[in-house]
């Protein structure tokens, strides 16, 4: 195994630059690490802003705060920075901290290119909001930019096709990275079928995006084109077909759900062994689930377009394969729980919003198999049903992977442990008023409110009201979060000192260094002993 010189030259190899020039010109996998994470954690909070503008309008019908358009820039904007600004950046962040650590890596495999990836998203970004601020305002079309709709934006259109650009730019640089780290970079003994579940989730999500990026970069280049250039690609006056766009748009949309949620599913595979303090079960079968889902999104982009008119064979086909993916999500689910039982059960804050993510995660994949029955989506299609069920499969998923992901690791981080109690806080009001918020948009989607929409009829409002204070309160509540890390990472006085293995049954290489974990984690390659694989032994069985 080879391992390459990925230290920071700047300061010889030995510690942290200082100053602002540290952040900008690092190329160390801990400092970008934890700048995708403060990055992301912007974006958060600026996305869920908006949709606070978004559930205030919507707490009594009429109008009330905004005009329709900019209603529906807010719903746009909201979903461009939740994606590509807030998920996508933490989950980055994460694999930058974590993934060289539990392979037993000196660094990421390219690090100067690791920084360009990173120092690109603030430019996006500035580039998209700037958005709001241009004559006509931002596209009023949802994040899925369909044609023609889309078309009718003013100027700022190529603002925001060419901030899409630069984040795709920035996500394959970060996929290529993290693959070949874990193929060529991982220590003597730290075989494929070794490696900890975060790492396979990352090793699959990285192709997947490395293959999906270029289709949303082609749907978006042709937007441009037939709105400057003259081209015909979604005009059906010149020949062209707006359908089109959805077929491109969602090769590249269905594989993204799953870059969103297989890094989750790699965390949650890594706490939920530790805080049951038993090996992960089936661990080979979770390997092998992971690389089925993956598959299986290449071939099943059209169940969102059962409304289009697709022929038959077309909504039969890809009706029965979007239901075939609930066999290896079941798998997941079956040995998660597999693992808990009859395990030695500790409930700290990351098992806890762990725990919550397998039971919500599972009701958004419970409305999600409703949904992919062709005959019955027609009702639910562009109603709140639709909101609800990937809300459900990206906050309570996503989301509180992320968040457990950070409780999990962040006394790795800066050698400090957080205020349990205000964890458990921030857990209790998180799980109680996401499911206020997003539960009852369920019922709003059967009795038939559509999406998009900044006024409704009047039987719609108590469930509307319900749904706008809980989004409120849950919005409020990560400011508890916010305060416990920063204490943790900034404020450390009179905090409790994390120890090297931090949670009694953690297992893995990261938990063999010192808390915090030095600026350069392996100067020499790690020796990988089983007992830091302790998957092996019940795969053996």
């Amino acid at each position: 195994m080879v391992y390459a010189d990925t230290h920071d030259h700047a300061h010889g190899g030995h510690g942290p630059a200082t100053g602002i020039m540290r952040w900008i010109t690092t190329t160390n996998h801990k400092d970008l690490g934890t700048l995708y994470l403060w990055f992301s954690m912007i974006m958060f909070f600026i996305g869920g802003l908006f949709s606070l503008v978004i559930r205030a309008e919507l707490y009594e019908p009429g109008l009330q705060f905004v005009t329709p358009g900019f209603y529906n820039e807010m719903v746009t904007l909201h979903a461009l920075v939740m994606i590509f600004g807030g998920i996508m950046p933490a989950f980055t962040g994460l694999a930058n901290w974590m993934v060289p650590m539990m392979v037993g890596a000196p660094d990421m495999a390219l690090p100067r290119v690791n920084n360009w990836g990173f120092w690109i998203l603030p430019f996006a970004f500035t580039l998209m909001l700037s958005s709001l601020f241009l004559p006509g305002g931002a596209p009023q079309s949802g994040w899925t930019l369909y044609p023609p709709v889309v078309l009718q934006t003013g100027p700022s259109l190529p603002f925001v096709i060419f901030a899409i650009h630069l984040m795709g730019i920035s996500s394959i640089t970060g996929a290529i990275n993290v693959v070949v780290t874990i193929l060529n970079l991982r220590a003597p003994g730290m075989t494929l079928m070794k490696m900890p579940m975060f790492v396979w989730s990352w090793l699959v999500t990285g192709y997947l995006l490395i293959a999906v990026m270029p289709a949303l970069a082609g749907a978006v280049t042709m937007l441009l084109t037939d709105k400057y250039f003259g081209t015909s690609f979604f005009n059906p006056a010149g020949g062209g077909d707006p359908v089109l766009f959805e077929h491109v748009f969602w090769f590249f949309g269905h594989p993204e759900v799953y870059i969103m949620i297989l890094p989750a599913f790699g965390i949650i595979s890594a706490i939920i062994p530790t805080f049951s303090r038993k090996p992960l079960f089936g661990y080979s079968s979770m390997v092998y689930a992971i690389a089925a889902i993956a598959f299986l999104s290449f071939i099943v982009w059209a169940h969102h377009m059962f409304a289009d008119g697709l022929p038959l064979p077309a909504e039969m086909f890809f009706m029965f394969s979007t239901m075939l993916i609930a066999v290896p999500t079941g798998v997941k689910i079956f040995n998660w729980i597999a693992t808990m039982w009859r395990g030695s059960l500790t409930f700290e804050t990351p098992m806890l919003f762990a725990v919550a993510f397998v039971f919500l995660f599972s009701i958004g994949g419970f409305s999600g198999l409703m949904m992919a029955l062709a005959p019955v989506d027609f009702q639910y299609h562009n109603t709140y049903f639709i909101v609800a069920h990937f809300h459900y499969v990206l906050v309570p998923g996503a989301l509180f992977a992320i968040i457990a992901a950070i409780y999990y690791w962040i006394p790795k981080w800066t050698g400090t442990m957080y205020n349990e109690t205000l964890g458990k806080i921030h857990f209790w009001l998180s799980a109680i008023f996401i499911n206020v918020v997003f539960f009852p948009q369920h019922f709003l989607g059967l009795a038939g409110m559509p999406r998009r929409i900044p006024d409704y009829a009047i039987q719609f409002t108590d469930l509307n009201k319900i749904s706008t204070i809980g989004a409120f309160v849950f919005f409020a509540s990560q400011f508890i979060f916010i305060y416990n890390i920063l204490r943790c990472a900034l404020f450390r006085k009179g905090m409790a000192k994390a120890s090297a293995r931090v949670w009694d049954g953690a297992r893995g290489l990261e938990w063999t260094v010192p808390s915090p974990a030095p600026y350069h984690t392996f100067e020499d390659p790690p020796e990988v002993d089983d007992h830091e694989v302790p998957w092996l032994e019940h795969s053996a069985t």
